[in-house]
């Protein structure tokens, strides 16, 4: 399994709602994550809109590749895009800076 760290930043000014649209994210949403091996997915949102993400995969390649087929992500990620500071691809999903993992205890 493959464990997944990215990084992105919310705008200061969209913090709150960012984190109350988490708490309802759309069960087609939470079904298609999942169906493309997106496991133990978690956000971790710092009071500056630091953005942690992690993940658990088999492929991370394969499960962001899934989701760009379904049609439920184009639609949540539109919705999402204006609450990020910068998008290199106008979308979080593929603007992802992943990090590369240097340790990990078993």
């Amino acid at each position: 399994m493959q464990r997944v760290c990215f990084l992105l930043k919310v705008k200061a000014d969209r913090l709150v709602e960012y984190t109350q649209r988490h708490q309802a994210v759309w069960p087609d949403m939470l079904d298609a994550l999942s169906r493309h091996g997106w496991h133990n997915y978690s956000l971790f949102l710092g009071n500056d809109g630091l953005l942690v993400g992690y993940l658990e995969t088999p492929d991370f390649d394969r499960a962001v590749a899934g989701m760009q087929s379904e049609e439920i992500n184009a639609r949540w990620q539109a919705e999402m895009a204006p609450f990020f500071e910068t998008l290199d691809s106008g979308a979080a999903d593929t603007s992802l800076l992943t990090l590369t993992e240097v340790f990990h205890l078993a």
